[in-house]
């Protein structure tokens, strides 16, 4: 389908781009990469009457890595994450991650701050961004303001930005221990059924820190601190992997779609999760 008519807009810069959204109010929207808005508006599920395209706006863009601290620009692409050398050095879960997210033409396109901004279940880098405890800055007509990627998912679509905020950075401190970003999809380019991804530091034998985060198993990205904490003081044995799967099973809630009913989904789930857990400690 076609959508309908709209005004385009295309600022060289964030205060453009906040006068513009200031300007329109309701009636305007961002686009970054333009996976998910651009399918809604054709599908007329979304009627925007002012598309404001952050394409041109540099202060958006790049990758940035000072000693152990990382700043993704918000219209970083996910090729970009791919292709980076220092992401592969001090964040690898980041790059394969991205590696796993649609194909190569969308990678290509589509940009880590619209993954992450829209509260799209589906997408792989909010549960991704919970896991890493990266925060989301924000800008808009109140000026800036930071907020945890795990404080920032309400429900499906529905997050803590504000109509007038623009999202220009993520940024996060670099994992330290093994990893894994395990997905279960239908087939290439899909989203996933369930997707898991976990960090797991182990020092002497004994786990001293873990972080799970679920995708596309509830209404927003799900983070089971308990699950980490079952982890946490062993020595990551057979009984606290059951253990941290368990916990983390618990704490989400798939509804029944194409993709399988609700006990498929928790079987898939369950070994995913149980994956992403035994190869981040292997790795650890």
């Amino acid at each position: 389908m076609i959508p309908a008519s709209f005004e385009y807009h295309r600022p060289a810069d964030i205060s453009a781009a906040l006068a513009i959204l200031d300007e329109y109010g309701d009636d305007a929207r961002v686009i970054a990469g333009g996976h998910s808005l651009i399918p809604m508006m054709k599908l007329r599920m979304a009627d925007i009457e002012h598309l404001i395209d952050l394409q041109d706006i540099g202060e958006l863009k790049g990758i940035f890595v000072e000693g152990t601290k990382v700043t993704i620009g918000a219209m970083a692409t996910q090729h970009e994450l791919i292709d980076n050398g220092d992401i592969a050095r001090v964040a690898p879960i980041l790059h394969e991650a991205a590696l796993q997210i649609a194909d190569p033409q969308v990678r290509y396109m589509g940009t880590v701050g619209g993954n992450v901004a829209n509260g799209d279940p589906g997408n792989d880098m909010p549960g991704l961004m919970q896991c890493l405890g990266a925060t989301f800055h924000l800008v808009g007509s109140g000026g800036t303001r930071d907020v945890a990627a795990r404080d920032y998912y309400e429900a499906a679509y529905m997050t803590d930005r504000e109509d007038d905020e623009i999202l220009t950075a993520i940024s996060f401190n670099a994992p330290e221990g093994g990893f894994a970003y395990e997905k279960q999809k239908r087939k290439i380019g899909d989203y996933a059924t369930a997707a898991c991804a976990a960090i797991v530091k182990i020092d002497g034998g004994i786990c001293t820190a873990a972080s799970i985060a679920m995708t596309n198993l509830s209404d927003t990205p799900i983070f089971s601190a308990e699950a980490g904490a079952a982890l946490e003081g062993t020595a990551c044995d057979a009984t606290a992997i059951d253990a941290a799967v368990a916990a983390a099973t618990g704490a989400i809630d798939p509804t029944e779609d194409n993709r399988g009913p609700v006990d498929f989904k928790m079987h898939v789930a369950g070994t995913i999760i149980r994956r992403a857990i035994e190869r981040a400690v292997s790795r650890a």
